[in-house]
């Protein structure tokens, strides 16, 4: 029996497979809608005295009041020191290319003057204060405190909140450590759509925020998308995806793992390879048959490889880049001779690994740009989290005496012509008698 699909685009049925295979969406459950929506309320009528009954109910831990929840920064610092040498040199040049990576992104402020000196521009400026929501239950994720972290301290936010699940009050000491490099400025053991609650509308313990960033399950991101437009969010992703284009002359081994990145972190994630070479798709298959069983998470691999996965057969790559912008995928890897002239026909991706030797894994911890991608062919329409995500514009307007007066000649028009009578007496005030 195959471990995952064939398709090739010269059959038939190709485009409505292929549209079968991309259907995921994340369709809504009303009991857990309702669950999580009941949270929120909670939350915000009853404040810590909520928070404090859901984390003994959840994470089976009780603390004697609210303040308990807070972790100290020297505890954070103390990780540091508590860490493996080796996780700790990892974590902190994993931490300096990320942060000057995310030094080029920064969005400046501009201005500049018309021939009447009205003077028109843009200002740029960071959030206040942001919420980090850090995964903490079937596994401990210290990449993403680093990832979602750091641009928001390079863009200049005021404070940093970190919020973090801790089964039975174990805290994760690699967690504590990447919020210490990372320059956190709070971090509370709270976590699921309780913790989002807290940062949207703030208790008395837990500050709330203007924008709150980081994955999590179901019941987070639900909660997430309950508190929109109270706060800002990043994104809601859906399963993690990677999409090999290969020229055949890659190690076929090299192929198997990379889709086995992606392929167990859970059931619905999604590795596809497309080539050319119907030959290399035979080999890669016959790879992942005997590579499979040597991975701890075989199972779960197995089972996304099977449902979401396919080794697609294409004319040639022209095809393949075709294919790849249709998908528009959160990871694409483009294994080919000359990766970077086909990296400049790829219109969407999240994140664009150029050439044989350059693994997706290494975006997922080291290589500088954030792992906090678009999923579900959202890269038609938006981008990686950056700094760009915790800054925000203003426009700059100032008129000089005449500019006022020309500009409200046309203003007073357009005013009239809406029936805003008081919009055009503003700008008419201003029209000078000799102009």
């Amino acid at each position: 029996m195959s471990e995952i699909t064939r398709l090739n685009s010269e059959d038939a049925t190709f485009r409505a497979e292929l549209k079968r295979l991309l259907a995921w969406e994340q369709s809504a459950d009303p009991a857990l809608e309702s669950v999580v929506r009941d949270i929120i309320n909670d939350v915000r009528s009853r404040g810590d005295a909520a928070l404090l009954e859901y984390t003994a109910r959840f994470d089976h831990w009780s603390v004697t009041d609210a303040g308990g929840f807070e972790i100290s920064l020297d505890d954070c610092r103390d990780a540091v020191s508590a860490i493996d040498g080796e996780q700790r040199a990892a974590l902190e040049l994993a931490a300096e290319r990320v942060r000057a990576y995310a030094g080029h992104q920064k969005l400046e402020s501009w201005s500049y003057t018309e021939a009447d000196g009205t003077v028109l521009g843009q200002q740029v400026t960071p959030m206040d204060r942001v919420g980090l929501y850090v995964p903490g239950g079937k596994a401990a994720y210290p990449s993403s405190v680093l990832m979602n972290a750091i641009p928001a301290r390079v863009a200049g936010v005021g404070e940093l909140v970190m919020v973090v699940p801790t089964p039975e009050g174990k805290h994760n000491q690699m967690v504590l450590a990447a919020a210490s490099i990372a320059g956190v400025d709070r971090v509370f053991a709270v976590g699921g759509a309780q913790a989002v609650a807290a940062l949207a509308y703030g208790t008395k313990t837990i500050p709330f925020v203007d924008k709150i960033v980081g994955p999590g399950n179901a019941y987070v991101a639900t909660a997430k998308r309950m508190v929109f437009g109270k706060v800002g969010i990043d994104m809601i992703a859906g399963p993690s995806e990677i999409l090999v284009v290969c020229d055949g002359k890659t190690d076929p081994d090299w192929i198997a793992v990379d889709l086995f990145s992606q392929a167990e972190h859970d059931e619905d994630a999604q590795a596809i390879l497309v080539s050319p070479d119907g030959d290399f798709l035979d080999r890669v298959e016959a790879s992942i048959k005997r590579l499979l069983p040597e991975m701890p998470r075989a199972e779960i691999i197995r089972a996304s490889l099977k449902d979401q996965g396919a080794l697609i057969q294409v004319r040639d790559l022209d095809e393949a880049v075709g294919i790849a912008n249709d998908i528009a995928p959160e990871h694409l890897e483009l294994s080919v001779e000359d990766p970077q002239a086909m990296a400049s026909r790829i219109r969407h991706a999240g994140a664009i690994f150029m050439g044989r030797y350059t693994a997706e894994v290494l975006g997922d911890y080291c290589a500088g740009p954030n792992h906090v991608l678009p999923t579900s062919r959202t890269a038609r329409f938006s981008s990686p989290l950056g700094v760009y995500d915790f800054q925000k514009r203003s426009s700059l307007i100032q008129c000089s005496a005449q500019g006022a007066s020309t500009l409200g000649k046309t203003a007073a028009v357009l005013a009239h012509g809406e029936g805003l009578t008081a919009h055009a007496r503003s700008a008419e005030v201003r029209i000078r008698d000799d102009d």
